[in-house]
């Protein structure tokens, strides 16, 4: 025989409750059978609130007027059970209150209900079907709401009810309910119908019982919660009890012990797809390492705290001896020892008792202050990690606080192989994602916001789309953009953004930048990047606020860099405290790997003594065409505009502001303090042009023509110019000297020999004395920066 169960949500008739008569239809042909139903869908939540409903007022009536209307209850003969629940309710309603013993003769209708309105559409299919109502075989102790089986006595009923019927017989029984010797109706508690069919597996030597829900098996983690959980084929009893006792919602916690008993398979299926083979649990061994992640979120955290108990015998005893005498066990213990204190989890609804009652306990020690506070934190969750040992306990615990999770405590089972972690309510999901991505060796997603996508952002984002599944596969990364963002909308995708973007993107969304991090709270997002491709400084000005909900940062914008010394500093307090990382690689020198060489040399203690080179691309195409071409200034200024080199007022670039700031970087690099109006910087625009319009200094360019063609006369042979950024004086101080300038260097030079919008960086330093270290390459580009960000965009992935 196998026993067959099924839960609410494969009854309910707007479900699969068709499926489950296919399934009974086509194993009954095959085997004798078994079948132990829950309640239909919700009823059990239905029935609860109508009895609650009735206890205050009149308006239960029309509640229970429409449950008996449901479709469900319209198949077959009901009026026994509905004549009892009228009457039932009708004398709550007059009492004002209710027992424990009412509320269970109440709820035990709706698996009565349940078993007889299967029972009718089985015969309707010609299936030789027996309602059992598990009242009769099923006998419990007088403990309404959460009654315990005499094992005995249930045994004999059981066996003895069965004996009576033909192998043929397809027998349906009601799960979660039994009686007392006295025939007073009981349940057995949360999710009692798995116990239910657990017993009777056991009572009547079952070859297995197989349990029907909603999903495939018994996943790593909740499918609902973590998208890319795998389903378990196969787990030992033990560590399905395990996963039991820590929350798993379709396994009760009693339900393995009568079949590990007897050594009966469980096997976990979905009503939606019968041909699947599931999860099996059984007795054979399986591979050792951690198998679930499980939950529970109606909890709460009970903290005893006493000072003056330190050390004194006995105290652990008075606090577990007075939960236990109020029936309340607790699931999660976590010690002090600078001063006496104790955290433990109780279920939510009995965290008020247990006070109390410790209140009670140590009345006298709260007079002479020996204890000092008893408190409740119900807005917690706890994660248990089965199979887990504190040997590599690190990486899950140092990913949650990469992602600004801070377990409130941990603990280990005695076994070594379980650790369950407290985490607040509201961080629960992410917290299962970062550490289900973690441990299980799935793809870690790495969830992206990029504000801005004018030139360097539309081509970052093509790149990531484009890259996208590479990456996946040889780095097990998935990069996801949730968000992208300009100066007037933000468009959200929680799945990400594909080459749809651009669509997405033409319509107007009009949101500010709060909206990103609370989208990512809302979606429990976690390994969080903001990419900041703007030019701006109103997003530099708010770096700190995203670092603090989570966010590490990558920029190509220069700005928070060279913003006051204050403000340099207070970031990297602000990195550190949060365990985040800025990185800007693209600030100076667009894709070339010159901040990491500096950053390197200098924690190395190599002394830096000066840095001089071409900073900016856009000045070295410039530069390179009009110091060797017979050409006006203003043609090969006009021939750099049209090749997208400069930004839209090229005078951003001829001022030399952009060269002194990457000057700055470089300087703040070596920990010198120097603050931007320190930095002497040439303007290469004479003064009659700085204050015209964008409009009118392009139509006006022939008149620097003179100016810059007299500059090129006064070049000695062999010579070009070159407009530089240095760095000098005495770097071992606080300050250096910091200049941008336009000046001419010999053709044969490195910096003469520069062609293109190529950048230029010599190093010097005491070990490398007059030969510098020189890094050279593209400076300038859309396509070299967005790629140099998104280089550290995947050194930042890689880490998390």
């Amino acid at each position: 025989m196998k026993i067959v169960k099924f839960g609410g949500k494969s009854l309910a008739f707007d479900g699969a409750f068709h499926q489950v008569v296919d399934i009974i239809k086509n194993k009954a042909a095959k085997e004798q059978l078994t079948v132990v139903v829950s309640a239909i869908g919700n009823t059990t939540d239905v029935l609860e609130n109508i009895l609650e409903t009735a206890k205050n007022s009149a308006e239960y009536i029309p509640l229970f007027q429409k449950f008996k209307q449901e479709p469900q209850h319209q198949t077959t003969d009901l009026n026994e059970e509905f004549q009892l629940l009228q009457k039932i309710l009708e004398g709550v309603n007059l009492l004002g209150d209710y027992s424990l013993k009412i509320k269970d003769n109440v709820l035990a209708q709706g698996e009565i209900i349940s078993a007889k309105v299967l029972t009718h559409r089985l015969k309707e299919e010609n299936i030789n079907a027996n309602f059992t109502d598990s009242r009769t075989i099923i006998v419990t102790d007088a403990n309404f709401g959460n009654a315990q089986p005499i094992e005995a006595l249930s045994k004999a009923k059981t066996q003895q009810h069965f004996s009576q019927f033909n192998n043929n017989v397809t027998h349906i029984v009601t799960g979660f309910i039994g009686a007392t010797n006295n025939n007073e109706t009981t349940t057995l508690g949360r999710n009692g119908s798995n116990y239910s069919a657990s017993l009777l597996a056991s009572y009547l030597n079952a070859e297995e019982l197989q349990n029907y829900t909603h999903v495939d098996g018994i996943f790593t983690a909740n499918p609902e919660w973590v998208k890319n959980a795998k389903k378990i084929d196969a787990l030992h009893f033990n560590e399905a009890n395990e996963l039991a006792n820590f929350g798993a919602s379709i396994l009760h916690a009693k339900t393995i012990i009568p079949l590990l008993e007897q050594n009966i398979p469980l096997r976990i299926l979905n009503t939606f797809k019968p041909n699947d083979a599931g999860t099996l649990i059984s007795a054979v061994p399986t591979q050792e390492g951690i198998k679930s992640l499980s939950v529970l979120s109606e909890v709460a955290l009970i903290n005893f705290e006493g000072r003056g108990l330190l050390g004194k015998v006995g105290v652990d005893a008075r606090v577990f001896n007075a939960l236990s005498e109020k029936n309340i066990s607790v699931s999660v213990i976590s010690q002090g020892s600078s001063e006496r204190g104790l955290g433990f989890i109780v279920d939510k609804n009995k965290a008020t008792q247990a006070v109390i009652a410790l209140e009670q306990e140590f009345e006298n020690d709260f007079y002479t202050k020996d204890v000092n506070r008893i408190s409740v934190n119900d807005d917690i969750a706890v994660i248990s990690i089965i199979g887990q040992d504190l040997s590599s306990f690190h990486k899950p615990y140092n990913a949650l606080i990469q992602n600004n999770i801070v377990p409130i405590l941990f603990n280990n089972t005695v076994t070594g192989k379980n650790v369950s972690i407290v985490v607040k309510k509201s961080e629960t999901k992410r917290a299962l994602n970062v550490i289900h991505g973690q441990i299980f060796g799935v793809n870690k997603k790495v969830n992206i916001a990029i504000v801005g996508f004018g030139t360097v952002g539309s081509v970052l984002i093509n790149q990531i789309v484009n890259s996208k599944k590479q990456i996946a596969k040889r780095k097990n990364i998935d990069l996801n953009i949730f968000a992208i963002a300009n100066s007037t909308s933000v468009y959200f995708n929680a799945d990400g953004f594909g080459e749809e973007w651009k669509v997405v993107a033409t319509q107007q969304n009009p949101n500010g930048l709060t909206s990103i991090i609370n989208f990512a709270k809302d979606n429990h997002l976690e390994n969080l990047i903001l990419i900041d491709n703007t030019a701006a400084t109103s997003l530099p000005n708010r770096y700190i606020e995203f670092i603090e909900n989570g966010f590490d940062v990558v920029s190509s914008n220069k700005i928070a860099n060279t913003l006051s010394f204050d403000f340099y500093k207070n970031i990297r307090q602000t990195l550190a405290k949060n365990q985040k990382e800025y990185l800007y690689e693209t600030n100076v020198g667009a894709g070339l790997p010159l901040i990491d060489t500096i950053k390197l040399l200098h924690l190395s203690g190599e002394n830096i003594t000066k840095i001089k080179g071409v900073f900016s691309g856009t000045l070295s195409y410039l530069f390179n065409h009009f110091s060797v071409e017979d050409r006006p200034f203003s043609e090969v200024l006009k021939e750099t505009i049209s090749k997208g080199f400069t930004e839209p007022d090229p005078r951003e670039d001829l001022s030399g502001q952009d060269v002194g700031r990457k000057l700055l970087i470089l300087a703040r690099e070596l920990e010198l303090e120097n603050e931007f109006d320190e930095i002497k910087i040439q303007n290469l625009i004479p003064e009659a042009f700085q204050s015209l319009s964008v409009p009118e200094f392009l139509n006006q360019l022939e008149g620097l023509d003179a100016y810059y063609q007299e500059i090129k006369q006064n070049l000695k042979p062999n010579e070009v110019l070159r407009y530089i950024g240095e760095l000098s004086g005495d770097l071992q101080q606080n300050k250096g000297v910091l200049e941008t300038k336009l000046i001419a260097v010999s053709a044969n030079s490195s910096l003469g020999q520069l062609s293109g919008s190529d950048s230029i960086f010599e190093i010097y330093t005491e070990s490398y004395g007059n030969n510098p270290i020189v890094i050279q390459g593209a400076g300038a580009g859309a396509q070299v920066t967005a790629r140099g960000v998104f280089g550290d965009i995947l050194r930042l992935a890689e880490k998390k």
